[in-house]
């Protein structure tokens, strides 16, 4: 085999062409493999394992890396010399013909607003390092602004809330991977009919797995606003959080409030719950990591899981729980004889779990939830006493990485777009005599992969095929969050899982507690299947079961009055001006959603140097 590539310096393209280009390549006459994509120090180890090693080349994160595998030296070269042809400006799969035949683009966000009238919103996907400059040009335009872009430097996060918190303007995000408003999907967001319960979430799949989870219990959403990950740090003070409660709390459609979370601050986290307790309706409280024990009392009700989190908001909305599912003491029983049956077929060696998640929050709560049982843990999300893992590496003994995190995603599409990271691990994991089963989550809805088990299931197949090549059985366990009403169909998507021979669980916690009970051997989990449960609602001090009371609803917590900003991006529909991923705005379009796109390029052409003497003149 000849492997050859090439570098192209100072090279923008967004991620959906560079992956459209790679897939193209790898279908060309003699291509084994390619990997195309910017030449972070992350993504050419990845191209390393992968078995492209970009010998004798060098790169920077500005650069384009390209490289293909050929069973000979005149294809390979030949699939480089049709690079410039593939990464030829196209539309995306999946854009409708009118908008990729339409005459105009504006090339900036200010353009865009004054052409789309009474525009409101900016959905910004271009990469990390441009992302502060187009959302601080969105919110001089007057729009609201969330920001999809992650490796954003935290002091810009910080200045951009402060910016929009001046002008009366939500800032969402970075790292914002999903909102609801008005019924609109934005970014990574499903479909669920709409309803009284509100959400707030420093987490975008804690909020997608809190609101399937209230949609398959038969309840429904108001809004869902995401505030980026990083918003209950202590350096961003949770601004964005404040702001979005205040506003579900004036909100008239919304009779429950949900906050989730990964890990925040704890100085932070009291702030926020202080202010969730003024504002007249019940609040659920899930803070994805380490269980809590106790109830925090009054309209304060903590959840143990996220799964939790969506069945008590339906609980104090007035619904009656809903759909099939098996109560969790039904629930352990059935999880038990099935890993006693996986258990069985397990070689001596293994006994090892390891974790593949497109989901941070998601790979928080497994973390949270197995790491006091396994023993020694390692991962790349920081929750309780978890051994850190930065990522990229080989696994080591209990391993749950979050494929999403920003290491992965530089130059390349987050794993819900794109499933060859993952199937690259799988490989890997796969190879390993002591790994005894592997978790996944699969993450339907807007924006992401149209079918996110039917590209997985060859890799699961190829892996368990593997194990059982070297006399070994591998368990592979997984859960869906979405439902059915979302592009890829849940019911189909869990059909074509266990058709691979996966273990589908209703919920990211019970599939993480099930590949607990497999590794450990069938340890007891009913201390673990209590803190899942979690508390009790009880009655609340101002009325919680009604959403009544007036100790803090119609008021800004600041001490302001009554704030207009958010409450006319939630009362009417949003009016979006996309900037970044084009699949993004054929979504929005899809639901209905006035949209207008921008044809964004990179400042000065992407050179670094050329756009800090730029930004020095501004």
């Amino acid at each position: 085999m000849i492997v050859r590539g090439t570098v192209r310096r100072s090279a923008y393209y967004d991620s959906v062409t560079l992956m459209q280009a790679q897939q193209s390549l790898r279908r060309l006459p003699g291509i084994v493999e390619a990997g195309v994509v910017m030449g972070t120090a992350a993504n050419v180890e990845l191209l390393r394992q992968a078995g492209l090693d970009p010998e004798g080349m060098t790169a920077t994160a500005d650069d384009l890396v390209v490289v293909v595998r050929a069973d000979t030296e005149e294809r390979a070269l030949d699939a480089l010399a049709a690079l410039d042809a593939l990464l030829a400006r196209r539309p995306s799969e999946g854009v409708s013909p009118a908008a990729a035949e339409a005459e105009y683009r504006p090339r900036s966000v200010t353009a865009a607003s004054r052409l789309l009238p009474d525009a409101n919103l900016a959905l910004v996907s271009v990469p990390g390092r441009f992302a502060a400059g187009v959302a601080r040009e969105a919110l001089e335009a007057g729009l609201h602004v969330m920001v999809f872009s992650d490796n954003v430097p935290v002091e810009d996060e910080v200045h951009l809330k402060e910016m929009g918190s001046r002008r009366d303007r939500l800032v969402m995000g970075p790292d914002c991977g999903t909102s609801l408003i008005g019924g609109a999907a934005l970014g990574f967001a499903n479909r669920v009919r709409r309803g009284s319960i509100g959400l707030v979430g420093a987490a975008g799949t804690g909020l997608q797995e809190v609101i399937t989870v209230i949609h398959r219990r038969g309840a429904g959403v108001s809004h869902a606003l995401g505030t980026g990950g990083r918003d209950l740090s202590p350096h961003v003070g949770g601004m964005t959080m404040s702001r979005a409660l205040a506003a579900l709390g004036r909100d008239p459609g919304t009779s429950v409030v949900v906050l989730v979370s990964k890990p925040p601050d704890p100085m932070v986290a009291d702030r926020i719950l202080g202010q969730a307790a003024g504002i007249g309706k019940p609040v659920v409280v899930a803070f994805v990591g380490p269980p809590r024990g106790a109830d925090i009392g009054g309209t304060l009700h903590w959840a143990g899981t996220l799964e939790d989190a969506g069945s008590l908001a339906v609980q104090l909305a007035g619904g009656a729980p809903g759909g099939s599912w098996e109560p969790l003491d039904r629930w352990r029983i059935t999880a038990a004889r099935r890993a006693e049956e996986v258990i069985g077929r397990l070689a001596p060696s293994q006994r090892f779990v390891r974790g593949l998640f497109s989901g941070g929050t998601l790979c928080a709560e497994c973390v949270g939830l197995l790491q006091a049982q396994l023993q020694p843990f390692y991962s790349n999300v920081p929750v309780g006493a978890a051994l850190m893992h930065q990522g990229a590496g080989p696994s080591r003994a209990h391993t749950v990485l979050d494929l999403g995190a920003d290491i992965f995603t530089i130059g390349r599409l987050h794993p819900m777009l794109d499933m060859s990271l993952r199937s690259l691990r799988l490989d890997q994991e796969a190879a390993d005599p002591e790994v005894a089963v592997i978790l996944l989550d699969l993450v339907l809805g807007e924006g992401v992969h149209p079918d996110p088990a039917g590209a997985l299931a060859p890799s699961i197949t190829r892996a368990r095929a593997a194990a059982a090549k070297a006399g070994r059985s591998l368990a592979v366990v997984a859960s869906v969050c979405g439902t059915d009403q979302d592009p890829q169909h849940r019911a189909r998507q869990v059909e074509r899982l266990e058709a691979a021979g996966v273990l589908v669980e209703d919920t990211n916690a019970r599939a993480g507690v099930l590949a607990g009970m497999i590794a450990s051997r069938g340890t007891d989990i009913s201390r673990v299947d209590r803190e899942a449960a979690g508390p009790a609602p009880r009655e609340s001090r101002s009325g919680a079961a009604s959403g009544g009371g007036e100790s803090g609803a119609g008021r800004d917590p600041h001490g302001r009055g009554p704030a207009g900003g958010e409450d006319a991006l939630i009362n009417g529909p949003p009016r979006v001006v996309n900037a970044g991923l084009a699949i993004f705005g054929e979504s929005l379009r899809a639901q209905g959603v006035p949209v207008i796109d921008v044809d964004w390029r990179p400042p000065a052409g992407g050179d670094r140097e050329m756009m800090d003497l730029l930004e020095r003149l501004r």
